[in-house]
């Protein structure tokens, strides 16, 4: 038998994580079941730091013994295996953790095992440390650090088009729960189509880059979540060298840039307008220079393939991607303008065979039906969902002004839009 067991995230080391562990040891040898990030997902935003640096930290402190990794939200497996003796936790057992308690006391009392409960350390709560906290979080380097934990993790990414900064907060500040798990969105995408569209011009590449930085800039003001950028076919080489510079400052996680060259045209038009394939040495060579261009390679440069789009197939799409990797791209995205994901399974199975750790990026508006733990078993590892806050934006924004002159009021839409005091709560401030 275990003789103490405390299980902990600990995402950041308090005074508070201190209390409770130096409590146990005046019960025995401390063993601390630190939470995987397999155990974290779906629970909780997974911490910046790794799970090996938040051991490296436990073990060093004389009140831990020993840290063993805990791979389950849930303690039924960890009291089944380890049967401590004493078992001590805090007492605030809401969010994720609720309903937890009663099943561990019911697990300690049938073997005899004592149950040690501390009052929570609410000077540390979230509500306390969140400025500070959004403040380290909200550094350039600490959401470029975010994502690759993500990518290199082995949770489902789920990233959402935010064209404003008030877009990008619905995004940053939802959660919802689906068959006992929580699900948030782990980050932003940057579209050059709902750029454009929000700007009144055509998605050809003609709103000048620094906006689209610009308006990226104004997101990161509000929000701390990574943010990956459409960089559309990222200009000719030497000119996207300069521009990831800028990028990599600012704090963008991720520039996907796509195999076409020439006057971009939007991908999901496919071969019904004129839309030209870049050679797989030149696209090389732009994804080189992306990354030689960067200071401290803090962005991740990831190769979208047209290879579906354009009509030339999964094997050219495979002999692509391999060329892409090869030249350093750290992942790949595969686009596909049809209805059932069939061309887009047969390259990510095929792809996922030959390529393990390299992630695998996809966009299913036009495939939408298909479900993220679909998409999940064939390898894919981050799901974008490329523009749908501004359609439905725009959608909601018709109505309402229709509604306007049709009834010659405001009356008949105050049901469907949100209200004015909602609005003065929304931001922080403005009450």
């Amino acid at each position: 038998m275990t003789e103490v067991y405390v299980s902990m995230t600990m995402e950041i080391l308090h005074n508070g994580h201190l209390r409770i562990l130096k409590e146990a040891k005046r019960h025995g040898r401390v063993t601390v079941g630190l939470l995987t990030d397999q155990a974290l997902e779906n629970k909780k935003a997974l911490p910046l730091l790794s799970f090996e640096q938040r051991r490296e930290i436990l073990e060093s402190l004389d009140c831990v013994d020993e840290v063993v990794a805990q791979d389950a939200w849930e303690f039924d497996d960890v009291l089944d295996k380890y049967q401590p003796k004493v078992f001590v936790h805090g007492d605030k057992w809401d969010g994720p953790l609720q309903g937890l308690r009663d099943r561990v006391v019911q697990k300690l009392n049938s073997y005899g095992g004592t149950f040690v409960e501390l009052p929570y350390s609410h000077e540390f709560d979230n509500a306390s440390i969140a400025p500070q906290m959004t403040a380290a979080l909200a550094s350039p380097y600490a959401r470029q650090k975010a994502f690759r934990r993500l990518m290199q993790s082995h949770r489902l990414v789920r990233i959402l088009e935010a064209h404003s900064p008030l877009a990008a907060l619905i995004g940053e500040n939802l959660q919802v729960e689906r068959n006992g798990k929580t699900l948030q969105f782990d980050g932003f995408w940057s579209s050059s189509l709902t750029d454009s569209t929000e700007m009144g011009l055509p998605d050809i590449e003609a709103l000048d880059i620094s906006r689209r930085l610009q308006n990226i800039d104004e997101i990161f003001e509000v929000t701390t979540k990574p943010l990956v950028m459409d960089a559309d076919t990222g200009g000719k080489a030497e000119h996207f060298e300069l521009r990831v510079r800028t990028m990599e400052r600012m704090g963008i996680a991720a520039a996907i840039i796509e195999d076409k060259t020439g006057l971009k045209k939007n991908s999901l038009l496919g071969t019904d307008v004129p839309q030209t394939q870049a050679s797989i040495e030149e696209f090389s060579d732009k994804i080189r220079a992306g990354i030689e261009g960067q200071k401290y390679n803090g962005m991740m440069i990831i190769a979208r393939l047209e290879s579906l789009i354009l009509g030339q197939g999964v094997d050219d799409a495979l002999m692509r991607a391999d060329a892409y990797v090869r030249a350093g791209a750290g992942a790949v995205m595969i686009h596909s303008k049809e209805k059932e994901p069939d061309e887009v399974f047969s390259f990510t199975d095929q792809f996922r065979a030959s390529h393990p750790d390299i992630p695998i990026v996809v966009v299913p508006s036009s495939y939408n039906t298909v479900h993220d733990y679909e998409l999940q078993a064939h390898g894919v590892k981050v799901i974008i969902y490329a523009n749908h806050m501004l359609r439905a934006s725009y959608k909601a924004m018709d109505m309402v002004a229709r509604s306007i002159l049709i009834n010659g009021r405001t009356a008949e839409i105050e049901d469907d839009i949100i209200s004015i005091k909602q609005i003065l709560k929304l931001i922080p401030g403005t009450a």
